[in-house]
């Protein structure tokens, strides 16, 4: 079984070496987003909430441009930069997902200092 890259046409985030979405079979890993537009390069929101937006809105970009959704996501991992920020992610991740929600991990990490958060994603598909 081969696996597929799966990415955005036209994307101007920062050239890192990895894949924003990775297929194999019917599991499709997107890789940690964070709250750059994937058409301009740019820094969206100066608050945990519209980072959380922006970083949701990437994720369910490249499920959509692997063949899935967020309703074949099992797993969202969430990296905050500060314990603090919790309650703030927590009303902007109920207000743009659905239940049943996905299983989550939320962990306090050190992001690039204008990064308040970072989101990536495990789906299976039928």
């Amino acid at each position: 079984m081969s696996k597929s890259v799966i990415s955005l046409p036209d994307d101007k985030r920062m050239a890192v070496p990895l894949s924003h979405g990775v297929r194999k079979g019917n599991i499709l890993q997107v890789a940690g987003q964070v709250s750059l537009d994937p058409a301009t390069g740019e820094l969206v929101g100066a608050t945990v909430a519209e980072q959380t937006v922006q970083c949701l809105t990437n994720v369910q970009a490249i499920l959509e441009a692997g063949g899935a959704s967020f309703e074949d996501v099992v797993m969202l991992r969430v990296y905050l930069t500060d314990p603090g920020y919790f309650d703030e992610l927590n009303e902007a991740y109920s207000s743009f997902l659905a239940e049943p929600f996905p299983a989550r991990t939320t962990v306090y990490v050190g992001l690039p200092p204008e990064f308040l958060v970072e989101i990536d994603a495990l789906a299976v598909l039928d």
